[in-house]
């Protein structure tokens, strides 16, 4: 893949461009100020939140390609790619860019609360699909942002409103985040159906003989989201992690094959254990009894 900009530090996108540069580790851009631009493909190395009106057709987001729609919000985090290749073609923008170091955050509230923004997740299907009412708020917030950031950096207390206010940007963002994977659980339970259907074929596939128990990554990989926003579909729907929902399913399969009269370790190995003692334990940490005590069991029935 052909990368046209490395933004390394969160002002190398915006001297590219030819936005202000207002803070050594914080940008924030408003497009509709900037003019034409060309696209560019971008390796982004800090933590990006762009919001836009509109995207451009074909926009590179994470894994797959984003299609052109209205008032979104793509989040990224160090490492990850996005933008358009390099076609020689100008275009204008409008809406917001939000960009900071890793460095800034370090030992901040900020830092301590990224592993609950699953909205850094950069899976196509997990852009933000925000309300007019959503995109005023956040705009509203860079807007406020902006002006923080052109005060002299001396000024008492400026750093901490600085934090302060990319803390309560992300926490709106994590807030319409919540709000749109519940409305998808609530609305799109063709997810859980798939979930069950990538299970029943992860078996009968044979899949378990060479890699094992199914995990959530393969799930989720399977139904094209990242682990942490099935998990947050999954318990909304089901009021349990994807996890549960697995170990479950595999008691299941496993209180079937008991009752055929299989063997623990053919048993265990038909299911996708390394080992019987595996098994084992793990039959009995779920329904608090053995596999031969839950056979007995059954046979007085």
């Amino acid at each position: 893949m052909t990368i046209d900009l490395y933004i390394n530090k969160a002002n190398d996108y915006a001297q590219d461009i030819g936005a202000p540069v207002y803070h050594p580790h914080v940008s924030v851009i408003h497009y509709d100020e900037v003019g034409e631009i060309r696209h560019t493909l971008n390796r982004i190395n800090c933590y990006g939140i762009f919001l836009q009106k509109e995207f451009p057709e074909g926009l590179t987001y994470g894994i797959g390609t984003y299609h052109e729609g209205d008032g979104s919000l793509m989040a990224y985090s160090p490492g990850q790619i996005g933008g358009k290749l390099d076609d020689g073609t100008l275009r204008r923008y409008h809406g917001w860019v939000l960009l900071f170091d890793h460095e800034y955050i370090q030992g901040s509230l900020i830092e301590q609360k990224l592993e609950g923004y699953h909205f850094f997740s950069y899976y196509s299907n997990e852009a933000l699909i925000l309300t007019p009412e959503e995109k005023d708020i956040l705009s509203q917030l860079m807007a406020n942002l902006r002006k923080e950031l052109e005060l002299q950096s001396n000024t008492f207390g400026h750093e901490d409103i600085v934090r302060n206010y990319i803390l309560l940007i992300l926490d709106y963002c994590n807030r319409f985040y919540f709000r749109q994977f519940k409305e998808m659980a609530a609305e799109d339970s063709d997810i859980l159906s798939r979930f069950q259907q990538v299970l029943n074929n992860y078996y009968a596939s044979g899949k378990q003989k060479s890699d094992g128990l199914p995990s959530v990554k393969y799930c989720a990989g399977e139904l094209c989201l990242s682990p942490g926003y099935f998990g947050d579909i999954v318990r909304g729907a089901l009021g349990e992690s994807p996890k549960d929902y697995i170990r479950g399913f595999v008691i299941m399969r496993a209180k079937n094959l008991i009752l055929s009269g299989k063997s623990i370790a053919q048993i265990a190995e038909e299911l996708g254990f390394e080992y019987p003692q595996h098994f084992t334990r793990m039959f009995k940490n779920t329904t608090g009894k053995t596999p031969r005590q839950f056979l007995d069991e059954q046979r007085k029935k």
